[in-house]
């Protein structure tokens, strides 16, 4: 069992931190288990919420999976006391387990990957080091009055920006936006408010909304922020816009605020000189930890950087490497192929690659499935050639803006065929 952190000023003990956190999880994990379901419903819950059918409606195997989840995510078997979680049926009960075991042991929390480039997976972070960057957020986002977040607190960047840093900036009001229309969100925002979101969000607000008020800072992050969508956001009246580069393994690595510019390391990030693919951090016990990247970047003389590629990273089909990406842009070199998304099949549905791709307007999908079939038919051997195919108007993307699995059954437009 770990040693507890001073609770005095423990995150899980702020107003309302552990119920977004945990309710972020729960509806995460039952929109993954659930493919096209209906959402659960709108937060927050009260206490005395069922899980069961006569409530959120979990069967057994769900709850077991969700408790496994918010295990994972909380540590809670390092103070044993997980096991509770599949005897407890209420939202408010799993709560007080939640605060129980962060209240013996809350040193360490993991946060799963999106799976935008594989099959998602934990990664561990060490609460002293998401301390660390809250600190320095709370130095460079200062002032603020309010806190609207578009992004879950379960994840990585929602729990950065809206579960750590609040207490910072001595916010007591965070208010989730995420089903708010961006009209109605340019009438709620006034001065003093800083929004939590992502490029898929900002992008609907520039289109939507006719201005921002005067005042109203954002930060973007989970996927790179075009620079002709900051521009139109500053057009639109928001006063400061900071991107955050970053990942669920690494946790937020830099920053930058004008569009086009290169990026800024947080100060205990700094680059390695003897692997030009790796980071190393300096931890606030003063040990220094190597990261490798999971892009590529392109490092300037003034120890600025810009992004570049993301690394192709291969999986297994069969015992054999296989890479997506490669996969991806041969299917992107069919005129009526306008995007596309390969990936491995999910456990549940096979050990074959996949394909989503999104047609170019006005193309018959099934001439454009024949034609693709043939195309890997001919140019990839038998462990590259994907074996469902899905088409839509749209990759699919999660709630955070990134591309996100899809399942084989059926698909957001119907057109699904394996």
């Amino acid at each position: 069992m770990t040693t507890p952190t001073n609770t005095a000023g423990a995150w899980h003990e702020q107003p309302g931190a552990l119920s977004r956190f945990v309710g972020d999880l729960i509806a995460g994990e039952v929109a993954h288990l659930r493919p096209g379901g209906a959402a659960l419903a709108a937060r927050p819950w009260p206490h005395d919420l069922s899980l069961d059918e006569d409530g959120l409606g979990l069967d057994s195997l769900e709850r077991l999976s969700v408790a496994s989840a918010l295990n994972e995510a909380l540590h809670l078997h390092e103070s044993g006391i997980e096991d509770l979680l599949l005897a407890r049926r209420r939202f408010g009960e799993w709560l007080e387990i939640a605060h129980t075991g962060l209240r013996q042991s809350d040193a360490r929390l993991s946060f799963r990957t999106s799976g935008s480039s594989g099959t998602p997976k934990a990664c561990a972070h060490a609460l002293a080091t998401l301390e660390q960057e809250a600190d320095c957020l709370g130095m460079m986002l200062g002032g603020a009055r309010r806190l609207l977040v578009a992004v879950p607190a379960h994840h990585i960047y929602g729990f950065l920006f809206t579960v750590l840093l609040p207490s910072r900036l001595g916010v007591a009001d965070v208010i989730d936006v995420r089903r708010t229309t961006p009209q109605a969100l340019q009438h709620m925002m006034s001065a003093g408010d800083l929004v939590i979101s992502h490029p898929a969000h900002w992008s609907l607000m520039a289109k939507h909304a006719s201005t921002i008020p005067a005042g109203v800072v954002g930060v973007t992050s989970t996927a790179p922020c075009d620079d002709a969508l900051a521009r139109s956001l500053e057009k639109h009246g928001l006063q400061r816009l900071l991107q955050v580069y970053g990942s669920s393994e690494t946790a937020g690595v830099g920053w930058r605020e004008q569009a086009g510019a290169p990026y800024c390391l947080l100060p205990f990030w700094s680059f390695d000189q003897a692997d030009g693919s790796r980071l190393l951090r300096a931890t606030p016990q003063g040990s220094v930890h190597a990261h490798d990247l999971q892009d590529r970047l392109e490092w300037l003389a003034d120890g600025r950087f810009n992004l570049r590629s993301r690394r192709d990273e291969a999986v297994q089909v069969g015992g054999i490497n296989v890479f997506p990406a490669r996969i991806r842009q041969l299917l992107l070199e069919h005129p009526e192929v306008a995007d596309a998304a390969v990936r491995l099949m999910s456990a549940g549905e096979g050990s074959r690659l996949k394909a989503f791709v999104v047609p170019a307007s006005g193309t018959d999908r099934e001439a454009l499935r024949s034609d693709l079939e043939r195309a890997t038919q001919t140019r990839l051997s038998a462990v590259e050639r994907p074996k469902a195919w899905a088409f839509g108007d749209s990759l699919p993307v999660n709630d955070q803006g990134k591309l996100c699995d899809w399942p084989l059954a059926t698909n957001a437009a119907g057109a699904m065929r394996t």
